[in-house]
């Protein structure tokens, strides 16, 4: 009987077994565990905020992603993790390519312009992107009325982007918008891929696969940019690092495979008004009136292709 590595402590198990789910993988744990990730995920702009006032974006992006990799790097040897088979590196080339790389440096140039109150608006359609890659990527047709919603939704971040940019698209909202697009990109091939692999490997070895470029990244930016350690910058650091891309990521994927992509990814409408709260708090932000009416908005849109995604 032709077997697989299990997924977990790499045992042999037969195809045609079926073991009894885990208890993480019933869905009211992938449900909490995809909800520890939005709380991990909400945490993130300011901590990059915090971050920039240590270090350059580039540097702050390539050291976080070396960090990040070596934690990952330490679970895996001390657990003695096989590598993944071949058919499945071409997927963790979309993790790494969108979690990994795209979305970190694609946001944090971003951020060097707009406040953290702005982007996470605009981040606010991460979650109708990631439901549209995911219908996409699986075959599923949604309905008239998601994508009725869905056009709403995307009026109301231009809208919002272009009166807070004075009429017109700024730099960094440019960024935030690819940085949708290859965030959905990753969180869609990573929510597959953890079906086969535990989430905490998913982004392991997408980790891994990046360490080298890393390294390089940060051999040549480091010293080209002023690093300036404060207590906070090296905490924003640190969360970005271990929290926001490591454990965030693991539980994400782990609760993405438990329910799915498209209902783990509405999980995220709380996110917007969470990090609302967390620029208020911590980087003593003031909200634009139309800040908190955009982000609802765009709940209520995504809320609504929740309800019609089939």
């Amino acid at each position: 009987m032709r077997a697989q590595n299990s997924a977990t402590l790499g045992a042999p198990i037969a195809v045609n077994a079926i073991p009894a789910p885990a208890p993480a993988d019933r869905p009211s744990h992938g449900t909490l565990l995809a909800a520890l990730g939005v709380v991990a995920f909400s945490l993130t702009f300011p901590a990059t905020a915090w971050g920039l006032e240590s270090f350059g974006p580039w540097s702050l992006v390539a050291v976080r992603s070396v960090l990040a990799a070596l934690i990952a790097g330490g679970f895996l040897l001390a657990l003695r993790v096989p590598p993944p088979e071949r058919r499945h590196w071409g997927s963790l080339l979309v993790v790494a390519g969108g979690v990994v790389v795209g979305f970190p440096l694609l946001t944090t140039l971003a951020l060097q312009t707009s406040t953290t109150s702005h982007a996470a608006v605009v981040i606010g359609l991460l979650p109708l992107t990631t439901a549209a890659f995911a219908a996409v990527r699986t075959g599923r047709r949604p309905s008239r009325a998601f994508w009725l919603a869905a056009v709403a939704g995307a009026a109301v971040v231009i809208v919002f982007t272009v009166s807070e940019s004075g009429g017109a698209l700024r730099t960094g909202d440019l960024y935030l918008f690819g940085a949708l697009l290859v965030c959905a990109a990753g969180y869609t091939e990573g929510g597959r891929l953890a079906r086969h692999l535990p989430g905490w490997q998913v982004i392991g070895w997408a980790l891994i696969l990046c360490l080298p470029l890393g390294l390089l990244a940060s051999a040549v930016a480091l010293p080209l940019e002023p690093v300036r350690l404060t207590a906070r910058g090296v905490v924003g650091l640190v969360w970005v690092a271990g929290v926001s891309t490591f454990f965030g990521l693991y539980v994400w994927y782990r609760g993405m495979a438990a329910i799915g992509i498209a209902r783990a990814s509405q999980l995220q409408l709380a996110q917007p008004l969470l990090t609302l709260v967390w620029s208020v708090a911590l980087l003593g932000e003031r909200l634009s009136p139309a800040a908190p009416v955009a982000a609802a908005g765009v709940l209520v849109c995504i809320a609504v292709t929740q309800r019609a995604r089939s």
